[in-house]
């Protein structure tokens, strides 16, 4: 609905209830910015323009500026505003998912205009996040004309509500302060003077000095209590870099930049108090609190600043664990190769138990389970006995990669680089190779030796068939491959983050010094397994969460008419052999067989690519590494690639 001004000024009611002037002034805020008519000036914003026209009209019709003020006035007395100044921009309890949901609440539920809470007002009548910019674009001329909109209210009534919120604000920064969460992750010699303790005296002391004005005794108290307030800040901003060293927590990330913004509040405020021009000082707290109240509404915003530190702190973990995935010589090539093939050994059995678990006849999630476990064994054992699966190496190798982007102003930092790639793409030819050249052959070799001692194959006839059936080349295996790798990625999250929580909470210092774990262990003992737990915590978590993934998350996407399977290249190779040992080695001299073949091939790309990609991408956000940097390192590559090809696949002498 369309308003004109002088339908507004006509429909101001001082004596109507509280709605019907509080959705007055939201339709009057409406008028500013989308009223009809050309109304322009050289960089001057139109809401200003309009603004101005309305004090002219204001000025020329006494009634109407009466009428309006007294509107303003009776809003001012009924509504509590305590909640604008102290409560706009903070979310009421510590909890990053509280706030998100209410953030949720505010964008899908419609707000009214029937509140006594300032606040809720505030975010009604200032709903365009360019409002903040004409608030701004306000100068002094018109700064003082404002005051015929505020005649009828008391003038000190903002100094009450404000001193008031200040009072909630010190109360809040005070109790997060000298929260133990917060306090033993603070720098102690910050805290040697207790600053969070004094905030709430040194504001009573300011405060007594406000009432009356006492300028004598205002000006130290001040002082004394900014003072405090930067120390406060100071320790405050000490907790990041505690969490970066012993475990990252985004709800204590989300409670530190609320008790900073608290903070800056507080300080916003006591410079309307306390200023020679008040009015300029408020003009400015309003628009930034417009501010405010827009980025309260994105939740993007809110997720991307939490979860930027702890998606650091996941790719940093990922990076430890993926230096010993990476070869640079010719030494470490051949160790490669050797605890790949030790890999592709125990994968040989893996195919055999997969293909036991299918022959029984499980329902989709029990067969889905128990696919899962069995590869988690199996990884888990690979793991222990220090062997290799060449598919997951991608996903821990790629954060090692980005911190070497870390170093790319000099063309020297970017040929480092391109080095770096050349040994991990050596590093994935040789776990590739190692797997393969070991699952092929144990498994046809164990298909061979049941043949001679039972006159049949392990794996019969019918299940050769569908594996060649399955992994035609003509089929979904390549884009199931692809999704083998988001779910390769999905595991180096899992035991990035596994790493970060155990880290967090301090488990390894707990299984060492634990008193009921010391006296069943023994001090040594337990002093080992705490060492045991911290090395391998992440290879644990890695192995565990995929094995998991590659088994039950195709049957639970089944449930939901996703008929997604898992294409792993070792397993996959294993399974091919396992077809040939059934149906005989003229197999191998059909299409058929061949079209299994080059689609294994795919399916190692694809498994090695697409898990890099993803973790890579995350490595280099999480690091902030520029657009124009990736493209110089891109270019690098591809000069290496055409100029010694050979580089990337076999280490030099």
């Amino acid at each position: 609905m369309s308003w004109d001004l002088t339908a507004l000024l006509n429909a101001a009611d001082p004596q109507a209830v509280l709605a019907e002037r509080n959705l007055w002034l939201v339709r009057l805020l409406e008028w500013l910015r989308h009223a009809p008519g050309d109304e322009t000036a050289a960089g001057t914003p139109r809401p200003v323009v309009r603004l101005k026209h309305l004090l002219n009209v204001l000025e020329r019709h006494p009634e109407h500026a009466r009428a309006f003020a007294e509107v303003i006035a009776g809003v001012w007395h009924e509504v509590d505003a305590v909640a604008l100044f102290a409560e706009v921009g903070f979310a009421p309890r510590m909890a990053l998912w509280h706030e998100a949901l209410g953030r949720l609440r505010r964008r899908l539920l419609p707000a009214t205009a029937d509140t006594r809470d300032l606040a809720a007002l505030f975010e009604l009548l200032f709903d365009d996040e360019r409002d903040e910019d004409w608030i701004a674009a306000i100068d002094d001329e018109l700064l003082g004309r404002l005051s015929l909109l505020f005649a009828a209210a008391p003038d000190d009534g903002w100094r009450v509500e404000m001193r008031a919120a200040i009072t909630v604000l010190i109360s809040h920064v005070h109790a997060a302060g000298l929260s133990g969460a917060l306090r033993v992750r603070m720098d102690g010699p910050l805290l040697q003077d207790r600053p969070f303790h004094q905030l709430p005296s040194a504001w009573e002391a300011v405060e007594r000095a406000l009432r009356p004005r006492d300028a004598e005794a205002l000006g130290p108290a001040l002082h004394y209590l900014r003072g405090l307030l930067d120390r406060c800040r100071a320790a405050a901003l000490t907790v990041p870099d505690h969490l970066e060293a012993h475990g990252v927590s985004v709800d204590l990330m989300f409670s530190i930049e609320q008790l900073t913004a608290r903070i800056d509040r507080i300080e916003a405020l006591l410079a309307c108090l306390v200023s020679g021009q008040p009015r300029r000082e408020l003009l400015r707290l309003v628009a930034g609190l417009v501010r405010v109240v827009h980025e309260r509404r994105s939740l993007r915003t809110l997720f991307s600043r939490h979860y930027s530190l702890l998606a650091r702190k996941v790719a940093e973990r990922s990076a430890e664990t993926g230096e010993h995935y990476i070869t640079r010589n010719r030494a470490e090539y051949r160790d490669m190769l050797v605890r790949a093939g030790g890999g592709g050994l125990v994968i040989a059995g893996t195919t055999f138990v997969k293909f036991l678990v299918m022959m029984l006849g499980f329902s989709a999630f029990w067969a889905g389970l128990w696919a899962g476990v069995n590869y988690a064994v199996s990884f888990v054992i690979v793991h222990l006995l220090h062997w290799t699966v060449a598919t997951k190496q991608p996903a821990m190798t790629a954060p090692a990669m980005a911190e070497k982007l870390l170093n790319l102003e000099r063309d020297e930092g970017v040929q480092g680089f391109v080095d770096e790639v050349t040994h991990l793409v050596r590093s994935q030819v040789a776990g590739i190779v190692g797997n393969l050249a070991v699952v092929g052959p144990v498994v046809l070799a164990v298909q061979g030796l049941c043949w001679g001692a039972f006159g049949a194959p392990l794996v019969g006839d019918k299940e050769a068939r569908y594996v060649l059936h399955s992994l035609e080349l003509a089929g979904a295996s390549l884009l199931f491959a692809a999704f083998t790798g988001t779910l390769l990625f999905a595991s180096s999250l899992v035991a990035g983050w596994v790493e970060n929580w155990f880290v967090f909470h301090r488990l390894d210092s707990a299984i060492a010094w634990n008193p009921r774990l010391v006296a069943l262990l023994g001090r040594a003992r337990a002093q080992a397994w705490s060492r045991w737990w911290r090395a391998n915590v992440s290879g644990m978590a890695a192995n565990i969460s995929l094995g998991l993934m590659l088994g039950l998350v195709p049957a639970l996407l089944g449930f939901v008419g996703l008929g997604l399977e898992v294409r792993h290249v070792t397993l996959s190779t294993g399974q091919l052999a396992a077809a040939v040992g059934a149906l005989g080695l003229g197999v191998m001299g059909t299409w058929a067989f061949w079209s299994c073949v080059l689609c294994i091939a795919g399916i190692g790309v694809l498994n090695v690519g697409v898990s890099f990609f993803c973790a890579f991408r995350v490595a280099m956000r999480s690091r902030g590494v520029r657009l124009a940097d990736r493209q110089r390192v891109y270019a690098a590559i591809r000069t290496r690639l055409w100029r010694a090809p050979l580089s990337f696949l076999l280490p030099p002498r």
